[in-house]
């Protein structure tokens, strides 16, 4: 009998699919133009300035102020 494998997270799964060289540089749409930090529980990319959070779908991160949602604080 054999021991099954631990099951691991995806790969990327921390940083939602997206490259992380990608990651150092994307930053929010605004004009202020922070950086922006990974939530993977919620999936989105969020501004620390403005707390848009933007999509990420299927590994592409939507940076579009109107499909972003204000969080609260």
């Amino acid at each position: 009998m054999t021991t099954p494998e631990p099951t691991r997270p995806a790969a990327g799964a921390g940083t939602l699919g997206i490259d992380p060289a990608l990651l150092a540089i994307l930053a929010c749409p605004d004009t202020h133009h922070s950086p922006l930090t990974v939530d993977a529980a919620a999936g989105e990319l969020v501004c620390g300035t403005c707390s848009r959070a933007f999509p990420v779908r299927d590994g592409i991160p939507v940076l579009l102020l109107d499909e972003a949602r204000f969080r609260s604080a």
